[in-house]
C-alpha cells in the first residue's frame, strides 16, 4: 500500500481531496460525529477539495426521517456546507448488488450455504477450543452444485489468507493486521439486501473519496474493506486506496468514553437547552484533539487556514463543559447585538422589546458564558412593578437602605440629564455629602432596580430602564419597604 501524505493527499494518487461524514440516521447527532463532520469539512477545505455527505440509512427499522432531518439541521447550524446534494445510501442498493455480483463473477467471492445450525456448531466447538469466532471458510472451496436445490445462501468476500495487511494512518501510524485474522465475511445477506461492509466500500468509490476521515472505532473495518477494494481494482481498475485517517474518539472529563452522564451529547442540546452558539462550538470541537500551538481561539477561515489532520493526536480527546462555555463567553462578547438579542429573546418570558434588549447587550455579554445567561441577566428590563424581590435584594432592603432609596430617589428625579456620566457624577456627590462609599448607595439602589444583588452596572441599569421606570422602580420599592 502507498503510504500517505496528509498534505498533499498523494496515496489517493493526483486526485483532488474529496472526504465524507457518514452518519447513520438513528439517532441525532452526536457530539464526536460533529466532530467528524468538521475535520472531513476542513480538510477538504484547506486543499480545495470537495466535502460531501452521506446518511446511511440502509437500517430501515431504526433511522428515520426526524434523525435525517436533525443531523442535517445540525450540520447547518455548525456551517458546515456539503459540496454536493446528500447521498442516501439506501438509495443504491442496486449498485451495491451489481459489485457483489462482479465479485462473484471473477472468483473474488463466493455463494455459502451453511445453515445457521451449522454455524452455531462450528461457534460452539471454536469456543471449547478457545480459539477465535469466525467463519471458516467451509464454502469457500466448494461447489456451488452440492447444496440442495433452491437452498437459502449468503455471499461472502474471499479475503486474502496469508500474508499482512498495512494500513498507514495518517493519524495512528503505520498498522499492521494479519490476513489469517481476518475471515469471509457477508457481502450480501441470504434476502439479497447488501451489508455495511459492501455498501460503504462502494459509496466511497462512487463518490470519489480519496480520503476517509472516522473515528478509530472504524480502524478495524479499514481491514475488511480494503480486499474489497482492491478485489474490484483487480476487476476493472480505477479503484485506488484511499488515505485513511482514524480519529481517537471523545471521551468525558473523568477519562471514561464519553456517554449520557457526561452531559448532553447531541448538538441539538448545545444550541437548544444550553445556549451555545455555533461559532464557539465549532472552535471548541476543532481544538478537541488538534492544536496550532497555544492558539485557543481559532476563527473559521484561520481553521482552513491552518488545519491538518496529521496534527491531530492518537489520544483520546477529554470533553470539558466549563472550557466550552468559556469559549462561548469569548464568542458572546464578540458577537452583533442584535443577532443576541434575536437569539435571547425566545428564551425570555413575557412581551419583549427587542430595540431595548439589543441596547442592552453591550453590557449584559460582558459576563455571560451561554444565551441563557443574557436571557436571565435582561429579565429586570421586562419586569413589571411591584418588582419581585430575591432573598438577598430583600435582606438588603430594611429599614434604613428604605430610607436611603427615599433621598436618592429625590436626587436623580431632579437629574435633567440622565446619562450614565451624569448620574455617575451626582451619586457620588451625593455619596460624599453623605460621607459614605458609593456602594452604600449602588447596593439598595440596584437592589430596587432590579429585584436582585448583581446586575450590570448601576448607571447602565438606570439608563436601559429609562427616567420614568427607573425613578418609579424606587419609590415602589421604598413604599414597600418602609410599610406605611
Amino acid at each position: 500500500m502507498m503510504a500517505s501524505d496528509s498534505v498533499t493527499g498523494d496515496a489517493a494518487g493526483s486526485r483532488p481531496v474529496v472526504t465524507r461524514f457518514a452518519p447513520s440516521p438513528t439517532g441525532f447527532l452526536h457530539i464526536g460525529g460533529a466532530r467528524t463532520a468538521l475535520f472531513n469539512w476542513l480538510f477538504a477545505r484547506h486543499h480545495g477539495g470537495r466535502a460531501l455527505l452521506r446518511i446511511e440509512d440502509t437500517d430501515r427499522a431504526r433511522s428515520t426521517s426526524e434523525a435525517i432531518d436533525a443531523i442535517i439541521d445540525g450540520l447547518d447550524w455548525l456551517g458546515l456546507e456539503w459540496d454536493e446534494q446528500p447521498v442516501f445510501q439506501s438509495e443504491r442498493g442496486a449498485r451495491h448488488v451489481e459489485v457483489a455480483e462482479l465479485l462473484l463473477e471473477h472468483g473474488h467471492a463466493y455463494r455459502c450455504y451453511a445453515t445457521q445450525e451449522e454455524l452455531e456448531e462450528m461457534r460452539a466447538a471454536q469456543r471449547a477450543a478457545k480459539q477465535p469466532l469466525r467463519y471458516d471458510g467451509r464454502w469457500r472451496h466448494r461447489d456451488a452444485a452440492e447444496a440442495p436445490l433452491g437452498a437459502p445462501f449468503v455471499v461472502r468476500l474471499k479475503t486474502p489468507e496469508a500474508g499482512e495487511t498495512v494500513i498507514d494512518d495518517i493519524v495512528q501510524g503505520q498498522v499492521r493486521v494479519s490476513n489469517e485474522e481476518l475471515d469471509d465475511y457477508i457481502l450480501l445477506r441470504s434476502d439479497g439486501s447488501p451489508t455495511y461492509m459492501l455498501a460503504a466500500v462502494v459509496d466511497d468509490h462512487d463518490m470519489g473519496c480519496t480520503h476517509i476521515i472516522r473515528g478509530d472505532d472504524h480502524l478495524n473495518n479499514a481491514f475488511r474493506q480494503l480486499p474489497i477494494i482492491r478485489a474490484m481494482d483487480d476487476i476493472e481498475g480505477g479503484w485506488p486506496d484511499p488515505v485513511y485517517a482514524h480519529i481517537p474518539l471523545i471521551h468525558g472529563s473523568d477519562g471514561a468514553k464519553l456517554s449520557k452522564r457526561h452531559g448532553a451529547l447531541g448538538v441539538e442540546a448545545y444550541r437548544d437547552e444550553m445556549g451555545i452558539l455555533p461559532e464557539a462550538l465549532f472552535n471548541y470541537l476543532l481544538r478537541l484533539g488538534w492544536g496550532h500551538g497555544d492558539d485557543e481561539i481559532i476563527g473559521r477561515q484561520q481553521a482552513i487556514e491552518w488545519f491538518d489532520i496529521a496534527q491531530v493526536g492518537k489520544s483520546p480527546a477529554r470533553f470539558d463543559l466549563a472550557k466550552l462555555q468559556n469559549v462561548n463567553g469569548h464568542y458572546l462578547r464578540e458577537a452583533d447585538d442584535a443577532r443576541l438579542a434575536e437569539l435571547a429573546a425566545p428564551r425570555m418570558e413575557g412581551d419583549i422589546d427587542l430595540d431595548l434588549l439589543t441596547r442592552a447587550m453591550p453590557v449584559l455579554k460582558v459576563r455571560a458564558k451561554d444565551l441563557d445567561d443574557l436571557a436571565t441577566g435582561a429579565a429586570f428590563l421586562f419586569a413589571t412593578r411591584p418588582l419581585a424581590l430575591d432573598e438577598k435584594a430583600r435582606k438588603i432592603l430594611n429599614e434604613d437602605a428604605c430610607s436611603l432609596l427615599g433621598r436618592i430617589h429625590v436626587r436623580l428625579e431632579a437629574e435633567s440629564d440622565w446619562t450614565s456620566e451624569s448620574l455617575e457624577a451626582s451619586l457620588k456627590t451625593m455619596a460624599e455629602e453623605l460621607g459614605l462609599g458609593l456602594g452604600k448607595l449602588a447596593q439598595p439602589l440596584r437592589a430596587a432596580l432590579t429585584g436582585q444583588t448583581t446586575s450590570p452596572g448601576i448607571f447602565d441599569v438606570l439608563v436601559l430602564l429609562g427616567r420614568d421606570e427607573s425613578l418609579a422602580r424606587i419609590a415602589a420599592q421604598a413604599r414597600v419597604s418602609a410599610g406605611p
